[in-house]
């Protein structure tokens, strides 16, 4: 079902890429698609994936650039700074691209610098934690937290992400204080949980082959209803958070892109 769909948005995708310029047999060489989170991480992955499938029906390649940081920020921003609209250079823009000029001075308008092509999908984000770590429900974090001000600690993708914001909520609902500890995206998450760098690990679903392996523990999602995936493990909303974050994102290219 999910290569189903992959294969789905690629051809949309491709389809929105060729139909403005079909005149001009367009495209004639690479396109660029910035990512703007580490290589290897969940964005990355499914991003190579439709891009790959993409490639096939528009009869060429469609490269990857990694752009990590800003919280997926930084590559949108290189992007609108940069990039001809000619079609040939476009990214995947997160959230935080709308998110972050709210909360900070930033280099680019939301509403101007880009040209939006299409709204793909959105993430399964949970709490993960070290399989040797004593936690094995939230509710032992909270009770460890409420004991412990400050000392538990969380990997995010970044500082603005829905991950920092949906973490702080949760911690301010619960009467606890956590100590977000930022990276670039889920490949140094992943590692800094792992390592027991950090107490605990909020991100979308790179660490799904950690959790299959018993080396992670998923604790909650935060999906509206349960993963079929994971049967077993909680929502927010089941543990008391009325709260749902899937944290929309799709595909832009440049301002004056057509």
């Amino acid at each position: 079902m999910l290569q189903r769909s992959r294969f789905a948005l690629a051809l949309i995708i491709a389809a929105v890429f060729a139909g403005p310029a079909l005149a001009q047999e367009y495209p004639t060489k690479p396109i660029t698609l910035i990512v703007p989170w580490p290589a290897g991480g969940s964005t990355d992955i499914s991003m190579r994936a439709i891009a790959d499938s993409a490639s096939k029906f528009i009869g060429q390649p469609i490269v990857i650039d990694n752009k990590a940081g800003g919280g997926g920020t930084v590559g949108p921003a290189t992007m609108a700074a940069a990039a001809k609209p000619d079609g040939y250079t476009i990214a995947q823009l997160p959230i935080t691209v709308f998110r972050l000029p709210l909360m900070q001075e930033v280099s680019w308008d939301p509403a101007k610098d880009f040209s939006y092509i299409i709204h793909l999908t959105g993430y399964t984000f949970g709490v993960t934690t070290n399989a040797e770590q004593p936690f094995k429900t939230w509710q032992d974090v909270v009770d460890y937290a409420k004991q412990n001000p400050g000392k538990v600690t969380y990997a995010t993708p970044g500082t603005g992400t829905s991950l920092h914001i949906g973490m702080e909520q949760i911690a301010a609902k619960a009467g606890i204080k956590l100590t977000q500890v930022p990276f670039k995206g889920g490949a140094e998450t992943n590692a800094a949980v792992l390592g027991k760098h950090t107490t605990l690990q909020a991100d979308s679903t790179g660490w799904r082959p950690l959790v299959d392996a018993g080396k992670l523990r998923l604790l909650m999602v935060w999906t509206a209803a349960r993963s079929p995936n994971f049967p077993d493990v909680p929502t927010l909303k089941e543990l008391g958070y009325p709260m749902v974050y899937d944290s929309p994102f799709g595909i832009g290219g440049p301002k004056g892109e057509s």
